[in-house]
């Protein structure tokens, strides 16, 4: 008889650092809570757990008694926990000293809060470098987990991944357990039934020093949160037939990946490449890459053969987010500059709210896009950046910062400006294009200036290709979020041009055409441009005055037409209810609404999630047109737009002769009792 497989059961819960109220207690009734109590019904199934440090923060300040129930299954020894960083950051694009401080503070979270520090851990979105492995070493981790493709691409053969291999880096020892692509495509899509009869089929004869072991460790918002899994899976019972089955196999027998590691041995060393999931390394593409990409797996699977030399087609890797998605750069540049800041504070400075900013900012989510990728979620970003934002605060507070500096940040070849006064701070790009990437108000702790692009993406062709609610799935079971089309809004063919150019703030256009600047050197505090476009030349300044940003302009030389700026703001109410405009005493309408005016000299932008405004004041009337910024994202719930920023373009005849455009940053004032 074969001997019993060892089903390592493992689920990995996870949600974004910022992410909105009714969202997380959405996924907890849908999800996390019956997963819980389904399986605290079969004490003798025993599971791999790992819950991210903010959700898990989250869910004992709001669910109490479930996270009791979690930690009396962790007690009687039913469930593993494992760890990760605290803030889900993938370790390998964090410096060494906060992938340790991540990993550290997550490890003592779990033994405080649930009773077990972890053996194992998580490796978020399983990005697989190398040089993670001294940290998580260090650590006290003894094993992690990343998909059986990643072994396929050093070439093994699927038959042998069935157990732990070993790997080293800079003299440290690390285990690795592939999970299988089968399971996980398998679990929870296809009736139970038949997954356990799969795993039944994994069993071998004569199988010595710990057996052979199916692996399997994805995400748990599969089990309720993805589209038609809550009936699927607690309403018509898919988890308790799955539980049920396998309990009474006597092919199967559940195990602690721990137990499992410490009875068997090592299938002997390993070096993996840099690599992630399949699906991530296509998203990592550019678009036209990714069509090339999408067309050549294609032509191998109507060629048969795919499944058997998939490892040596290979997208992409995790950091080409950073070289794809400028705003996604920046906002990691930005964040490890701040790194090297705290890290170089003198002892004694350094305190554990600093770190706690630091490692929200290293939070995965907003640094990268795909079906679930949140990049092109603003509240997501906006997390980030508060949380940079506040940093740089503190971190001015213990070493003051010049008020004017120039670096090249984003190592993208041209330099910035710095200008800062402690109240805000504008940063100025030396492109040519004299607009300012960068607007923080570190009373509002934000960042006006986070906003997005449009570009093009590989999956624009699904949408042009497809009818609204097109399913790409047949067969019996649910379809995975990987095979279904589907449309949260009506998109059209306008709404994925891309932008000729970086969404950023006071674009000038001299009759249409963009006004290319050279940046003047100056001894005062602000920073200067100059444009010539015969025979008319144009002077522009920008500067600070406590908390407002004054942009000013001086034409010389006589030409006949108009001078445009465009600036795009970061609203954190976007097309919500809480955003509007206000043009002398009234309000003509909300940020998702087009606006315009002939003759405008002031306007507030009042925002009740920033708990704060905007005042617009402009020295000559402006023609203004206010419009909604939006992009085509795609996600596990379908096709959407989602609006990243209000545009205000303004208008001017150059026979004004000169102008001063003003943006004042406002906190709402506490309203008496």
């Amino acid at each position: 008889m074969p001997q019993p497989v060892s089903l390592l059961f493992g689920v990995h819960a996870h949600q974004p650092v910022g992410n909105f109220p009714e969202v997380l207690a959405d996924a907890h009734l849908r999800c996390y809570q019956p997963f819980l109590h389904v399986l605290y019904r079969y004490p003798d199934f025993r599971f791999a757990m790992h819950i991210s440090g903010w959700l898990l923060d989250y869910l004992i300040a709001n669910y109490p008694e479930d996270m009791a129930l979690l930690r009396e299954m962790v007690a009687r020894g039913q469930v593993e926990l494992f760890g990760a960083g605290d803030t889900e950051p993938v370790l390998a694009v964090i410096p060494n000293r906060d992938r340790i401080g991540q990993i550290q503070t997550f490890s003592d979270k779990l033994k405080t809060k649930l009773g077990q520090r972890p053996q194992g851990a998580w490796l978020t979105e399983r990005v697989w470098e190398a040089t993670v492995v001294p940290a998580l070493a260090d650590c006290g981790i003894r094993y992690v987990i990343v998909d059986d493709y990643h072994f396929l691409c050093a070439g093994k053969a699927a038959t042998e991944l069935d157990g732990y291999f070993t790997t080293e880096e800079d003299g440290r020892e690390l285990d690795l357990f592939p999970i299988s692509e089968t399971l996980r495509y398998k679990l929870p899509f296809s009736p139970a039934n038949e997954v356990v009869a799969y795993i039944e089929s994994l069993a071998k004869n004569g199988m010595t020093g710990g057996g052979n072991a199916a692996i399997y460790f994805d995400d748990i918002e599969k089990f309720g949160i993805w589209p038609e899994t809550h009936q699927w899976v607690y309403e018509q019972g898919w988890l308790d037939k799955f539980v049920q089955g396998v309990l009474a196999s006597s092919r199967i027998r559940t195990q602690h990946y721990r137990d499992y590691h410490r009875a068997g041995r090592t299938r002997g060393i390993v070096y993996l490449p840099t690599t992630s999931y399949i699906e991530m390394n296509e998203w990592t593409l550019p678009a036209q890459p990714a069509n090339i990409y999408a067309d050549l797996v294609h032509q191998a699977k109507i060629a048969g053969w795919y499944d058997s030399h998939k490892a040596f087609l290979r997208g992409g890797i995790w950091k080409n987010f950073f070289s794809r998605y400028p705003e996604s750069n920046w906002m990691h540049k930005r964040m490890l500059g701040l790194s090297a800041r705290l890290a170089a504070l003198p002892e004694g400075q350094n305190t554990v709210v600093m770190k706690d900013k630091l490692y929200e900012s290293q939070a995965n989510d907003a640094y990268w896009h795909g079906l679930f990728g949140g990049l092109y979620l603003p509240h997501l970003r906006r997390a980030v950046y508060k949380a940079i934002v506040e940093l740089e605060a503190m971190l001015d507070t213990c070493v003051p910062r010049p008020a004017r500096f120039v670096e090249d940040t984003d190592l993208d070849g041209k330099e910035e400006i710095y200008l800062q006064n402690g109240v805000i701070q504008a940063v100025l790009k030396l492109d040519g294009s004299g607009t300012a990437c960068e607007l923080d108000s570190y009373a509002l702790k934000h960042n006006f200036g986070d906003t997005l692009r449009r570009q093009a993406e590989h999956y624009h062709h699904r949408i042009h290709r497809s009818g609204h609610g097109a399913r790409e799935h047949s067969g019996a079971g649910i379809a995975s979020a990987h095979d279904r089309i589907s449309f949260k809004h009506k998109i059209d063919a306008i709404d994925m041009e891309a932008d000729e150019h970086a969404r950023g703030m006071f674009m000038d256009r001299l009759n249409g055409a963009l006004v290319t600047y050279r940046h003047e050197p100056s001894a005062v505090d602000g920073v200067c441009f100059r444009a010539d476009v015969f025979p008319l030349h144009i002077k522009k300044s920008f500067g600070l005055a406590n908390n407002r940003l004054l942009v000013s302009y001086h034409f010389t030389g006589e030409v006949e037409g108009v001078l445009s700026t465009e600036i795009n703001l970061a609203m954190p109410s976007c097309d919500g209810w809480s955003g509007r405009y206000i043009h002398q005493g009234h309000i003509p309408g909300g940020f998702g609404q087009l606006l315009e005016l002939s003759a405008m000299s002031s306007l507030t932008l009042d925002d009740d999630e920033l708990a704060g405004s905007i005042v617009l004041n402009a020295s000559s009337p402006a023609a203004l047109r206010a419009l909604p910024h939006y992009s085509v994202s795609q996600s596990e719930g379908g096709f959407e737009k989602i609006m990243q920023a209000v545009t205000l373009k303004l208008e001017w005849p150059l026979s004004v002769g000169e102008l001063i455009v003003t943006l004042e940053f406002n906190t709402k004032k506490a309203l008496c009792p």
